[in-house]
């Protein structure tokens, strides 16, 4: 995992990005399966998220398709809306935040092929109010937090045959 970087600028917004990688010894078809279930985001958010979809109806992902959550950052209780903007399974799919804390929340999710098993690569692009001194000091380390936890139980989840 790397740590967020700043990326670029946009008119009044600073853009940071982060990169994690995870292999997993899986068929690339099985593992784009599991995250083409929107219940199963639950599973991969660290409990003191208190991450939790909104809705009854099972969500079927695609391009188009709406999620939204509720969860809890810092305790503070947060309703967050995406929106599915890419999907080409079993490769890549993308996200981004509608509605949520973040002024630009971009989250690209990759899946490829590797020694017969699959790499899981997720780059977020994101902005944040208050910019660098906020990212510096709770966000950039609470998303590497997130994505540790979620490298750990992926491969909980898809441990080696």
């Amino acid at each position: 995992m790397t740590p967020a970087r700043l990326c670029d600028t946009l008119p009044g917004m600073r853009i940071h990005v982060f990169t994690s990688d995870v292999r997993l010894p899986r068929p690339r078809e099985e593992v784009f399966a599991f995250f083409s279930d929107a219940r199963n985001l639950e599973q991969i958010t660290p409990p003191w998220m208190k991450f939790e979809i909104v809705g009854s109806e099972e969500v079927v992902i695609q391009k188009g398709t709406l999620i939204d959550y509720k969860l809890r950052i810092h305790g503070l209780p947060l309703r967050w809306r995406s929106e599915i903007t890419v999907w080409e399974p079993p490769a890549l799919f993308a996200d981004r935040q509608l509605r949520g804390p973040y002024r630009l929340w971009i989250h690209e999710h990759r899946f490829t092929e590797e020694n017969g098993g699959t790499r899981a690569y997720d780059q977020v692009r994101y902005a944040v109010p208050g910019g660098r001194i906020v990212n510096a000091l709770f966000v950039a380390r609470d998303i590497r937090e997130i994505f540790e936890f979620r490298s750990r139980k992926l491969q909980e989840i898809f441990p080696a045959p």
